[in-house]
C-alpha cells in the first residue's frame, strides 16, 4: 500500500488495489500441464543464456547485469550450498532484504532444493521479526539490502544461533557467511528438485493490522495459475521491461516482480533508493510500471511546478501541440514506453485518473489479497467504472454474502494459514469460499465496488454505522495528506486523524504556511462531507505531529494503518477535541 522506497505501498492490505493500462498483444508464453514457475525460468535460461535478465544498481553510476546464464549459475551454486547444509526437505528458508537481484537468485535456489521461501519485510520491529522467524521455523536466513535504522531494530529479532547468509549491499559489519564467497567455493548443483503444483512454495506473512501476522501458505499452483492469468490479460512478453521497487516480500510484487519475469523472461531493473528513483526509472524505461497513489500525485505535482495547470490544459487542447507536450511530459517522467501503468493501496481520485488518461496512460483498477495471491478482479479496457475495481479474472467466481461480505473462489486461493487451523476455518467457508473481509457491491455487469471492511465498520452514539475506509481514501487522495484514520465509535459524530505529507509538514514548520494548510483542510472536510450521508459526516480533522511507522506500530510494513494503535494513542484527547467545536485541530504542533 511502505513500499521499500515510499511511505505507502502498493500491496497493502489484505485488500489491495491495482490499476493497469493497455495495448499490444504479441506471442505469449503458454502454460503447460504440470509445469510451475521455477520450470519456466529454467527454460528461459536454457533458451536465452546470453540475454540480460536483471540489472542492479551498485551505487553511484555503477550497475551490474546478469544474463540468464549468469543468473542461473549463481542460483545453482547457492542451491549447492543449501543442499550441503543437509536441512530436512522441505524446510523454511527466510529472505530479509529490499528488492535486489540476489533476492530472486536466493528464492530460486530455495525452490531448486525443495525448500519453502519465507519473505521477511525489510521494515519490521524486532518483535515481529522474531515472531516470523520462529513461527515459520526458518532454518536459514538470507540478509540483504536494508536501511540502517530498520536493520538496527530487526537484527535484535534474529534468534541467537540462526544460520545467516549476507547478500552483497547488505549492512556493513555483518559476520555472516557471504554470498560471493559461497558462490566462489561451490560448483553448480547437479540435480534440481522437480516441484509439483500441489507442493507448498512459500509462506507469506500478512502485515498484521490486527493481532499477530498470519502465515499464508501458497502452493506452486497458487502462484503459477495467477501468473498466467495476468500474463494473458495484460499481454506480458520477454520484450517487456519492469522496474522493481515495491516490496517483493509482499504478495503483489512477488507476483509481478518475480513470478511474471520467471515465466516470461522480461528484463527486470531494480531501484537503488528514493533519491535516485528518477535516474533508476530513466535507466529502465519500463513498459510495465506499478506505483502508489502518493507517487502518481507527486509526478503530477512535479509537472505543475514546471508549468501552471491552466497553461498545460490550454496546450493539451491544441491538436498538434498536444501530441508533442504529452510525449515530452511522459519522457520527463520516464514513462514514455509504458504500455501498462498501475497504482495501488487506495483508489486514485477521478480527476487524477482523468489527467493521466489525457496523457495517454489509462489506469485500470483491480483487486486482490495475499490469501489469493492477488488474483481476483481487474478492470477490462473500455469497461472501467469510477469507484469500481473491475470484474472477476478468468477462473474467479464471486458472491456477496448475506452480511454484505465479498467472498471469492480463485486459482490463487491459499492452502491455509501456517499452524493456524482456527484462522483458516474462519477465513475459508465450509463450502470452500474465501472470506475477503471486505464489504462489496456488484453492478449489473458484475463489476465490484468495495464499500468497507467488515470488522472496521463502527456505530456512532446516534446508532448509525460508518464505514471508515472509503472516507479515508478520499482524504489520502488529497496531495497534502499522507495517511488518515477515521474513527468515532460511540461518539456523536465521526472524525479523522490525519498525518500530513512530507512537503506539507515542511510548509508548516519551515514555510509558515500553517494558516493556508488549515484552510485547505477545512475545504477538504467540507468537500468530503458534502458527498457523505448525514450520519457519516465528520465533525473535525485532527492533524497530528508524529511519525506513523512500522517500527512504532502505527502502520504495518506495507504502510496500512493500524487502527487500534492510532485510536488507543489518541483516545485520551477525544473529549477535548469534540468539545472544542473546531473544524481543524492541530495536535502537538
Amino acid at each position: 500500500m511502505n513500499p521499500i522506497f515510499f511511505r505507502r505501498d502498493l500491496c497493502t492490505s489484505t485488500s489491495q488495489l491495482l490499476q493497469f493500462s493497455s495495448t499490444m498483444s504479441p506471442k505469449l508464453t503458454q502454460q503447460e500441464e504440470g509445469k510451475v514457475v521455477p520450470d519456466y525460468i529454467l527454460d528461459k535460461c536454457a533458451k536465452h543464456p546470453h540475454k540480460v535478465f536483471l540489472t542492479q544498481p551498485m551505487g553511484g553510476d555503477a550497475v551490474k547485469n546478469w544474463t540468464f546464464a549468469e543468473f542461473l549459475s549463481e542460483s545453482k551454486k547457492m542451491a549447492a550450498h543449501i543442499a550441503s547444509l543437509d536441512l530436512p526437505v522441505p524446510s523454511q528458508i527466510a529472505i530479509m532484504s529490499k528488492n535486489c537481484a540476489w533476492w530472486l537468485m536466493a528464492d530460486l535456489a530455495v525452490m531448486m532444493t525443495g525448500h519453502v521461501g519465507v519473505p521477511i519485510y525489510p521494515t519490521l520491529t524486532a518483535e515481529t521479526t522474531k515472531f516470523t522467524l520462529e513461527h515459520s521455523e526458518a532454518k536459514l536466513l538470507f540478509v540483504g539490502k536494508l536501511d540502517d535504522h530498520p536493520w538496527q531494530e530487526m537484527k535484535k529479532g534474529i534468534p541467537e544461533g540462526m544460520a545467516c547468509i549476507s547478500f552483497p549491499l547488505c549492512p556493513e559489519g555483518l559476520e555472516y557467511d557471504k554470498w560471493d564467497e559461497l558462490i566462489g567455493k561451490n560448483e553448480e548443483i547437479k540435480e534440481v528438485k522437480k516441484r509439483t503444483p500441489e507442493e507448498m512454495a512459500t509462506i507469506i506473512y500478512t502485515s498484521g493490522s490486527t493481532g499477530v501476522p498470519k502465515g499464508v501458505m501458497l502452493s506452486f499452483k497458487n502462484m503459477t495459475d495467477p501468473t498466467f492469468g495476468l500474463i494473458n490479460q495484460i499481454h506480458v512478453t520477454e520484450k517487456d521491461r519492469y522496474l522493481s521497487y515495491l516490496p517483493i516480500s509482499h504478495g503483489m510484487e512477488r507476483w509481478i516482480g518475480e513470478c511474471v519475469p520467471f515465466v516470461t523472461g522480461m528484463h527486470v531493473f531494480y531501484a537503488e533508493k528514493l533519491s535516485t528513483f528518477v535516474q533508476d526509472l530513466g535507466r529502465c524505461k519500463p513498459t510495465l510500471f506499478l506505483s502508489v497513489p502518493r507517487l502518481w500525485t507527486k509526478f503530477q505535482q512535479g509537472v505543475f511546478k514546471k508549468m501552471e495547470p491552466a497553461k498545460l490544459d490550454k496546450l493539451l487542447k491544441i491538436p498538434v501541440v498536444s501530441w508533442l507536450v504529452k510525449k515530452k511530459l511522459l519522457k520527463a517522467l520516464g514513462l514514455q514506453d509504458v504500455r501498462y501503468a498501475g497504482s495501488g493501496s487506495a483508489p486514485l481520485p477521478p480527476d487524477l485518473l482523468a489527467w493521466y488518461r489525457n496523457l495517454g496512460l489509462e489506469l485500470l483498477e483491480g483487486y486482490g489479497m495475499t490469501e489469493n495471491f492477488n488474483y481476483s478482479h481487474m478492470t477490462k479496457p473500455g469497461r472501467g467504472r469510477v469507484g469500481y475495481v473491475g470484474e472477476p479474472n478468468t477462473g474467479v467466481v464471486q458472491r456477496i454474502a448475506e452480511d454484505g461480505e465479498l467472498q471469492v473462489q480463485t486459482p490463487g486461493m491459499m492452502m491455509g494459514y501456517y499452524k493456524n487451523e482456527e484462522a483458516t476455518k474462519e477465513t475459508i467457508t465450509e463450502d470452500g469460499w474465501l472470506r475477503t473481509g471486505d464489504k462489496g457491491e456488484l453492478d449489473d455487469i458484475g463489476r465490484l465496488k468495495i464499500t468497507g471492511r467488515t470488522k472496521e465498520i463502527f456505530k456512532t452514539s446516534k446508532g448509525k454505522y460508518v464505514a471508515p475506509a472509503p472516507i479515508e481514501n478520499q482524504y489520502i487522495s488529497h496531495p497534502r495528506v499522507e495517511l488518515a484514520c477515521v474513527g468515532g465509535r460511540g461518539q456523536p459524530a465521526a472524525h479523522a486523524i490525519v498525518l500530513l505529507g512530507e512537503d506539507a509538514t515542511k510548509a508548516v514548520v519551515d514555510g509558515g504556511e500553517k494558516d493556508a494548510i488549515e484552510k485547505e483542510m477545512e475545504e477538504l472536510l467540507k468537500k468530503v462531507n458534502d458527498g457523505l450521508d448525514e450520519h457519516e459526516k465528520l465533525q473535525f480533522i485532527a492533524i497530528v505531529n508524529e511519525e506513523w511507522l512500522p517500527e512504532n506500530g502505527f502502520v504495518t510494513p506495507t504502510n496500512k494503518i493500524k487502527r487500534s494503535k492510532i485510536e488507543e494513542e489518541h483516545d485520551q484527547f477525544l473529549e477535548e477535541w469534540y468539545a472544542s467545536k473546531k473544524k481543524v485541530i492541530w495536535h502537538k504542533w
